[in-house]
């Protein structure tokens, strides 16, 4: 699988991206079996990037990733994380997460925001212990939408110290906006953005400003969230756009693409994972998956032909706007 560099450092990252909240049972419970499953078989499908968080399943997806890369060379892997979430054992096993924090695991501990520079060393060194790695290679400000200014003055800047030491080799911001990201991309010198759901066949607020603004800066962008957290994937009745009930015309979209693609020959869920890399500062497509068939299925779809013809068409029935940088048709 394609090897891409991650922004201007010496972070490289697969093409496909392998997201590790479904095994920290996002929503649904997933064995320790199948999450070893998933992480093999994307080994094996090439996937070299692995991204994690202390979030997904209160810690659980960290123990488990690291569980299985720590029988891979750890020289042909990168691995991100992300900080402003620190995890505070409860002291007792009272009901699950998943009201919290969307996770069927048992509410072993608490979630508290701390984008304090001491905050992302104490969240660092959590996720090493869990992970069981001996350095993280991409940390990611996650979601600090409702502290942007605590981010900015306290967590990046510890962030670019240990980078300079050489702890970490690259640092990002993750979120599900574009606003923010573009901010950091102006006023800070991080090196990646992992974009969630705003750049896709159906969300293309990240063209505004910040996929340019990236590419101007030599800032990597992985985007996640390609199928819009299934509406993409499969189109139908009662298919969610952004974890809830798709809106009626959204829907209908999504079947028109769908038809689009078909009489192309190609599955909607080629086309959305290959949609992205039209732009030149998307570094990786990022796919959470949960069993060894769901990332044999995605590395299928992202090295799936996908014919210019398609996207033409896409474009004149104003099913993508008509500026929106689409992949070159390879041979």
């Amino acid at each position: 699988m394609r090897q891409n560099m991650l922004g201007p450092g010496p972070v490289r990252v697969s093409g496909l991206a392998f997201g590790a909240a479904a095994i920290g049972n996002l929503f649904t419970p997933v064995t320790d079996a199948e999450a070893e499953e998933a992480v093999v078989a994307a080994w094996e499908c090439g996937v070299r990037y692995f991204d994690t968080a202390p979030h997904y399943g209160l810690g659980l997806s960290e123990r488990r990733l690291g569980t299985v890369l720590r029988g891979m060379p750890r020289e042909e892997y990168t691995i991100s994380t992300k900080v402003g979430r620190l995890l505070e054992p409860t002291g007792s096993v009272d009901g699950d997460d998943l009201a919290h924090g969307g996770f069927a695991v048992p509410a072993t501990h608490r979630r508290r925001w701390d984008f304090s520079a001491e905050g992302v060393r104490r969240s660092l060194e959590g996720s090493l212990e869990r992970l069981g790695v001996d350095r993280i290679d991409i940390a990611y400000l996650h979601d600090p939408d409702d502290h942007a200014e605590w981010a900015l003055t306290e967590a990046y800047p510890e962030l670019e110290r240990l980078r300079a030491e050489g702890v970490l080799g690259a640092i990002g911001i993750g979120m599900n906006q574009a606003e923010l990201p573009a901010r950091f991309v102006r006023e800070t010198d991080i090196d990646a953005v992992l974009l969630a759901g705003r750049y896709s066949l159906l969300d293309q607020q990240g063209l505004a400003e910040l996929l340019p603004l990236a590419a101007e800066r030599g800032v990597g962008v992985v985007v996640g969230g390609v199928f819009n957290s299934g509406l993409l994937a499969d189109p139908k009745p009662g298919a969610t756009f952004d974890y809830a009930a798709a809106p009626t015309e959204l829907l209908a979209r999504a079947t028109e693409l769908k038809e689009a693609c078909e009489r192309h020959g190609v599955p909607l869920r080629a086309a959305a994972l290959r949609f992205p890399f039209g732009h030149p500062a998307v570094a990786s497509v990022l796919v959470g998956t949960r069993s060894a068939d769901e990332v044999r299925d995605a590395a299928a779809m992202v090295n799936h032909p996908i014919p210019g013809a398609l996207w033409a068409e896409l474009k004149e029935c104003g099913l993508l706007p008509a500026y929106a940088p689409v992949p070159a048709e390879e041979e």
